[in-house]
């Protein structure tokens, strides 16, 4: 089992939890990334819920699901075995029923416009965390975490933020040196456009684990994994640089739900930070 990192940067120390503990928390969206900024910013306003008492209630504001059926209960994660030896060569072959399996999540993927839902998200360390993500292809997306989670990520189209509300900060990154692009990708060819490294496929699920390799920060991976029946997203595994699994399994999915735009906004205004 993975031991959480400690190391802290005399920085993030200065301001509460690490720049590392709160990426482990959104490493779904900013593993890989290389902070542009950090700033003090006014305490964002979380968008309206409706929760009526209940942490994960979430659908019942936004109405039933694409497919007609009753809200799920959060589902358990699958946790990838950290022990799993995956092909690291750009050489490897596939053979036709693999390179059929990540046409087939390449098409699913492409296809979607707007994913509105309920995440599980589990860390390195086994802790779990809970909430809700809006998706607007292309680029856009907004995760806000349950309380006494204090997080949202939340990516305009070119950038992503880590706001942390609790301490008033938000961290920038590039979306282009995160995972989350080929989420969010308007179309993708996940054998063309990504270095693809291993495809599974069983009764349950269908994985495709794409490799990437950057000189200043080291080698990453996201597992994407979809229903082999149903042929729906399930959840994502980030491994970061460090060899650290984040995962987070969606449910309660609805591809019809309009988006409020405003969502997706970041403000990048510099604020000063206050004193003492």
């Amino acid at each position: 089992m993975h031991k959480s990192p400690k190391v802290q940067s005399a920085d993030s120390a200065s301001r509460g939890p690490s720049i590392r503990t709160r990426l482990l928390i959104g490493a779904c969206a900013a593993a890989l990334a290389v902070p542009l900024s950090a700033q003090t910013v006014p305490v964002p306003k979380s968008a309206p819920k409706g929760r009526a008492g209940s942490q994960l209630s979430a659908e019942t504001q936004r109405g039933p699901s694409s497919t007609g059926t009753t809200p799920q209960a959060p589902p358990d994660p699958v946790i990838p075995d950290p022990r799993r030896n995956l092909p690291s060569s750009i050489f490897t072959t596939f053979d036709a029923n693999q390179k059929a399996q990540a046409a087939r999540v390449s098409a699913y993927l492409s296809s979607l416009q707007t994913l509105v839902g309920n995440f599980v998200q589990v860390g390195p360390d086994g802790s779990k965390t809970t909430g809700d993500f809006y998706i607007q292809k292309p680029g856009k997306v907004r995760f806000e975490y349950d309380p006494p989670t204090p997080i949202e990520i939340i990516a305009d189209g070119s950038s992503l933020a880590v706001r942390d509300r609790n301490l008033a900060t938000q961290d920038i990154y590039p979306l282009s040196q995160t995972p989350l692009r080929f989420l969010l990708s308007d179309r993708i060819d996940l054998m063309k456009d990504t270095n693809v490294v291993s495809v599974t496929a069983d009764d349950v699920f269908v994985s495709v684990t794409i490799e990437e390799k950057q000189a200043l920060v080291g080698t990453s991976r996201l597992m994407l994994m979809v229903g082999a029946k149903d042929g729906q997203l399930k959840q994502w595994t980030v491994t970061d640089p460090q060899g650290y699994d984040t995962t987070v399994a969606v449910y309660n999915l609805d591809t019809t739900k309009k988006v409020d735009p405003n969502l997706f906004k970041i403000d990048f205004t510099k604020y000063p930070t206050s004193p003492g």
